[in-house]
């Protein structure tokens, strides 16, 4: 888990184009995650679904009765084809990059997390049972990666189906003490430091657009200011956004780079939808 961003680290995000992780630094977030020590006997029940009734129960009880033959089984591990491929994105994806996890919370927005902290209210995340993570990108021409060439990442998630059903039913109240949020703190500027302030405003601006439930958040930015003299440093920066979509007791968060439009995500979140079918519990 990240600590809380600086003020810095949030300035130089809004003043320019954000630089995505480079793989190096991707593979050390999974190692990191990885390293997380996990309840095992929490995790077993959960993937296999048995309630904390059925575990207090005495031995000689009789076993939970079982689905009928006909009925769809319950699918517990997300398989990579339940993932964007590269098939669904319009550019050419060379690498992909993916890690999975259990027991992670899902987390929307780094940025949207600190906010609610920072005023004293908690992340308020759903927490997740197991997870996979990918990320895809494209090489440059003499085959070397470099920061800048993640094209998507996407975190897919398998929730309680009430979890996942309460994330987007949460969502309004999630960014409300982020509709217009002042932060202040040093900027470094030209060898000297400076107090400035950036004006971020979340919102919630589509929903309803793929699977059982999704939702585009966007963060727009204000350009950072000098609060004692009034100067502001750059343009404002384009808007943070990110995709949420569910189906059945499955969520994933799409984020693509900087540069990207609420049109482009949408029609990736789409595309997300529909291979998720493949992990989703009922099944599509």
């Amino acid at each position: 888990m990240r600590d809380d961003p600086t003020f810095v680290e949030k300035v130089q995000r809004e003043l320019q184009d954000v630089r995505w992780p480079g793989p190096e630094k991707i593979r050390a977030q999974a190692r990191r995650r990885s390293q997380r020590r996990i309840v095992v006997a929490t995790a077993v029940l959960a993937l296999a679904g048995i309630s904390a009734v059925a575990v207090a129960a005495p031995r000689t009880s009789p076993p939970p009765v079982q689905p009928a033959a006909s009925a769809s089984p319950t699918r517990h591990e997300i398989t990579t084809d339940a993932l964007l491929q590269p098939a669904d994105l319009p550019q050419p994806v060379y690498v992909q990059l993916s890690q999975s996890g259990l027991g992670e919370p899902v987390r929307l927005e780094d940025m949207l997390g600190y906010c609610r902290t920072s005023q004293g209210w908690p992340e308020g995340w759903q927490m997740s049972i197991l997870s996979r993570s990918q990320t895809l990108m494209r090489k440059h021409p003499p085959g070397l990666l470099v920061e800048g060439d993640a094209l998507v990442m996407q975190d897919l998630f398998r929730l309680v189906p009430e979890a996942a059903r309460q994330l987007f039913a949460s969502l309004d109240d999630l960014v409300a003490p982020c509709a217009e949020w002042r932060s202040v703190g040093p900027l470094e500027t030209a060898g000297s430091t400076r107090t400035a302030e950036v004006v971020h405003r979340w919102a919630v601006t589509q929903r309803g657009f793929a699977g059982d439930d999704a939702a585009i958040l966007r963060d727009s930015l204000t350009a950072a200011r000098d609060v004692q003299t009034g100067q502001t440093y750059g343009d404002a920066p384009s808007p943070i956004l990110l995709a949420v979509v569910r189906v059945g007791d499955t969520v994933s968060v799409l984020r693509l780079r900087y540069d990207s439009t609420e049109a482009e995500l949408r029609q990736l979140a789409v595309a997300a939808a529909a291979r998720m079918c493949a992990a989703a519990n009922p099944p599509c």
